[in-house]
């Protein structure tokens, strides 16, 4: 056990709060095995004498024009940033395995013709020089490290002065004055609040690749996700070759905003319109599936929902999905049944997100109801029709927000009909060629498709 000023310390992997006992259930989180002991640095470092920084008027820092954002040249990380990168800003870039954040960040740096340190703590410098060489990477300005301590990544940054500094990853980065190991919570805590305090002194920015757990979660305490002011994920499945940059938290920035990617032999290629990827190979003239225009932070794409309602022959009947909430369909589904009278308890019902995509917005309630109908009447919906609309428990159909964006990116890849809510009629923008028709009710709704 160890122990600081006669007791022990347990940190809570989690939440990142501190007790003075060991619990089988976090109090503050209520997780289950998250506890672990705290390992304390050796010494505490003192501030020397130093004095405390000046305090600065508001009026005063409104009135500096040096905000200004520095592009990548890559614009689907500069729209998921919000414009692109702020100086002294700190930014988490998590992902899978082999998903490609050491490929986007080394991208990302080569095109912001600026000073940069890359801290390959995972990889020697020559592999790293590889992965460069694969993906066409030269500079002058580009300095390679595969320093692992602290404190010496800190010295190396007051030697280069860069204006960017890459740390991949942190979780094999340590502080030798503590006696946990690499990627432990006390490592993680301390160096992410050492890079914190350098990048927001020295006014540089800094790009920290983190691993995931088996949950999708940056691993170690979740205090690192608080202290950063972006936390990018990068998304991405084995069976297909695109990968999803999102943004789960943005101090500078909409939050869910997402970039759309390539992946090919040479890099990470930008997609400039993800509805025509999405939509490439679908399926017309066929039953059970519905278009509907997706809002991903500011950008809509539109994506093809499949259904497939086929006879339980095994008892239980099954409820797959991919891409949407389980629950969600359940709810949907009884809904289906007790106000259309759809018998679908007997019945399996396959749910499926074209192309990987995994959403959460209510308004692809009308589209996911429509195409598990469509299946299970065996109607055909109309292949030049787009579907909005959340759907409540009485089978009413509820107003959406920025229904305006969602038609305009309909009419732009060539739809003729939308379905949307009575309650977006009154305020909506009708694009050209586009009729839109209102709803009230999923039995409306149906009257209409079918």
């Amino acid at each position: 056990m160890v122990h600081s000023s006669s007791k022990t310390i347990f940190l809570c992997n989690n939440c990142g709060n501190e007790f003075s006992k060991w619990h089988g259930q976090c109090p503050a989180c209520n997780e289950w095995g998250t506890l672990s002991e705290f390992s304390p640095p050796k010494s505490r470092r003192k501030s020397h004498g130093q004095p405390a920084r000046e305090t600065q008027l508001l009026n005063t820092l409104l009135e500096k024009k040096d905000r200004q954002r520095i592009l990548s040249n890559i614009k689907e990380v500069d729209r998921v940033l919000g414009g692109g990168f702020l100086l002294g800003s700190m930014i988490l870039l998590g992902g899978q395995p082999g998903i490609g954040k050491s490929t986007l960040a080394l991208q990302i740096i080569a095109g912001l013709g600026q000073d940069v340190l890359y801290v390959s703590a995972e990889e020697s410098e020559q592999q790293l020089a590889l992965r460069a060489e694969r993906l066409g990477v030269k500079s002058e300005r580009f300095h390679v490290s595969g320093e692992n301590e602290i404190l010496n990544i800190l010295e190396q940054v007051s030697v280069v002065q860069p204006k960017f500094v890459v740390i991949d990853s942190i979780q094999t980065v340590y502080n030798e004055d503590l006696d946990s190991l690499p990627g432990s919570v006390s490592q993680l805590r301390d160096c992410g609040q050492q890079l914190l305090k350098a990048c927001k002194q020295k006014g540089f920015t800094v790009i920290v690749i983190g691993h995931v757990t088996k949950e999708g979660i940056i691993a170690g305490p979740k205090m690192l996700e608080h202290m950063v002011d972006t936390v990018l994920y990068l998304e991405g499945d084995d069976r297909y070759d695109h990968r999803i940059l999102r943004s789960a938290k943005n101090r500078f920035g909409a939050t869910n905003e997402v970039g759309i990617f390539h992946m090919t032999s040479s890099g990470l290629e930008e997609v400039s319109n993800p509805s025509e990827l999405f939509l490439a190979e679908r399926t017309t003239n066929a039953a059970g599936t519905a278009i509907f225009p997706s809002m991903e932070g500011t950008r809509p794409i539109l994506v093809e929902v499949q259904a497939l309602v086929s006879k339980a022959n095994f008892g239980i009947p099954q409820r797959n999905v991919n891409g949407i909430d389980s629950r969600r369909l359940s709810m949907l589904l009884a809904v289906l049944e007790k106000r259309l009278g759809q018998v679908m308890g007997l019945n399996d019902v396959f749910v499926n997100l074209v192309g990987g995509l995994k959403i959460q917005d209510p308004a692809a309630d009308l589209s996911i109801i429509s195409a598990v109908a469509s299946s299970n009447r065996d109607n055909i919906v109309s292949e030049n029709t787009v579907l909005i609309g959340e759907v409540g428990l009485t089978g009413e159909v509820r107003s959406v927000s920025r229904i305006d964006q969602r038609l305009q990116e309909a009419a732009a890849l060539g739809f003729t009909h939308a379905v949307i809510p009575k309650g977006n009629m009154k305020n909506s923008k009708k694009p050209k060629g586009l009729n839109i028709h209102g709803v009230g009710t999923v039995q409306e709704a149906f009257k209409y498709l079918f």
